[in-house]
């Protein structure tokens, strides 16, 4: 189940809530939440939501482990058995085939390569859980000593599949005791229903766009082409994610939690290494927490941990060797401005660096995109100039002109000049707002999910990138 379905917002959403709030009880709330998460998850992976259950399952026991041994050597082999079940899970799932290709390549086996279907979320929820082992045995949370409590944890539906990847830390006095009033509501409601447009308006849109040009024969497009189909893909796969972090934090918050944000207008950014501070917040966190500064940091050997943990992030997002390239790619960006470039950078015209990072950030994607190699190479060669059928395609101009107030709407959500929706939120949450705005900006609400409703009607074109991931 997605959330930009008519499934999720006529039936499963309104039934959630109905059934939270009719409880005052958290113990009541937190079943509600615990039963309508397993159901959504159940609902695309009828058979993987026992893997879920396991992987909280683990977790939970290895926790109490390394606390009733904390000290002593007990809880070292909790936080092994934490992260060796983990990746372990991880990896049989996610990587099992990667791993039989390169062998038989490298090799020159014949080894079958097993054909495993990807459970919805891996990725995210098998991170959270081993962060929590983690945070317990660095003595950063209190152990959670009922198995109910973490399982709401692992399975909340607002975050389950597509992050933000949130930590216990986060959330962990929420799950104890939280409220939710009018504003909370208004506000979740808002901020959803934000996300839900910039899914189903900005999204879908860019992608249903982008893709005469991404799957055409590299070597039959046209220079402009090739540029317009990557710009596009970066437009989609920014609000896809984004939007959806959008509608993950404002559920979170019509149930009385508070999700990090994910995105903070990357796309603004004057550099790789800034863009990076505003794209995938919680991954690039988790990576900077969980790898980079054990690994040492900024201390020793500094630009091989930078690589590792760019090389792991490409791993993450795919078993393909693009991804890794796409990680390194980064990799390599940031290691250079921080040798060199960023003091360069600093000297220029902001336009300048906002013009670098755009350049670098629309070729990144291309590696993101193409896991075939040889398509890559050819696309590439198109947006480089090295080979092309034109420059320039009379088909393109109409289509820019035919779209055009589109563009102008992508471009401007894409900039602060949006910020307004997110200030407005945090004064919902933080019960600023002032009364009589609670009308107009519900209203505003149900105007975006009636748009938004109107283009998901017999629009079959709805897909969630981050989902295989």
């Amino acid at each position: 189940m997605v959330f930009a379905s008519l499934t999720f917002l006529y039936f499963f959403l309104p039934l959630c809530l109905f059934c939270y709030h009719i409880f005052q009880n958290i113990h009541y709330r937190n079943a509600v939440l615990i039963i309508f998460s397993l159901f959504f998850y159940a609902w695309g992976e009828p058979i993987w939501v026992s893997l879920l259950i396991f992987s909280a399952l683990v977790d939970y026991l290895n926790g109490l482990i390394i606390h009733k041994y904390r000290g002593k050597i007990g809880a070292k082999l909790g936080l092994i058995s934490s992260i060796t079940i983990n990746l372990g899970i991880l990896i049989a799932f996610k990587y099992t085939g990667f791993i039989y290709q390169n062998l038989n390549f490298l090799l020159g086996l014949n080894l079958p390569v097993p054909n495993i279907t990807l459970p919805i979320g891996i990725s995210f929820y098998t991170f959270q859980t081993m962060s929590y082992s983690i945070d317990l045995y660095r003595n950063k949370v209190q152990v959670q000593k009922s198995f109910s409590k973490f399982l709401l944890f692992v399975s909340l539906f607002p975050q389950l599949v597509a992050g933000p990847i949130v930590r216990y830390q986060q959330i962990e006095q929420e799950i104890e005791r939280r409220k939710v009033n009018g504003l909370f509501l208004v506000g979740g409601l808002h901020r959803f229903c934000v996300g839900l447009f910039k899914k189903v308006a900005i999204a879908n849109v860019a992608g249903e766009l982008a893709k005469p040009y991404l799957e055409a024969v590299p070597y039959h497009l046209a220079v402009g082409e090739a540029w317009i189909g990557i710009i596009l893909f970066s437009i989609q796969i920014y609000f896809d994610f984004s939007g959806y972090s959008d509608m993950a934090i404002g559920l979170g918050r019509m149930f009385g939690f508070t999700f990090p944000e994910n995105f903070k207008y990357p796309y603004i950014s004057t550099s790789a290494t800034e863009f990076w501070r505003r794209w995938h917040i919680s991954l690039g966190s988790f990576f900077r927490d969980y790898v980079y500064i054990p690994l040492g940091g900024n201390r020793k050997r500094r630009y091989f941990n930078l690589f590792v943990v760019w090389a792991l992030t490409g791993l993450w997002h795919g078993a393909s060797w693009n991804f890794v390239l796409w990680g390194l790619y980064f990799g390599i960006l940031i290691a250079i401005e921080q040798l060199f470039l960023l003091k360069m950078l600093n000297k220029l015209p902001k336009f300048i660096g906002h013009l670098y990072l755009l350049l670098v950030a629309v070729i990144g994607w291309a590696l993101f995109y193409f896991t075939d190699f040889s398509k890559l190479i050819a696309y590439l060669k198109v947006l480089l100039c090295i080979s092309y059928s034109s420059f320039w395609k009379v088909e393109l101009t109409y289509m820019l002109k035919e779209n055009m107030f589109w563009f102008m709407l992508a471009i401007i959500l894409c900039m602060p000049v949006y910020m307004w929706i997110k200030k407005w939120d945090s004064h919902f949450w933080q019960q600023k707002i002032r009364p009589y705005l609670l009308v107009p900006t519900f209203v505003f609400s149900i105007f975006l999910l009636w748009v938004s409703t109107s283009l998901l009607v017999g629009n079959s074109y709805n897909p969630f990138i981050y989902y295989r991931f």
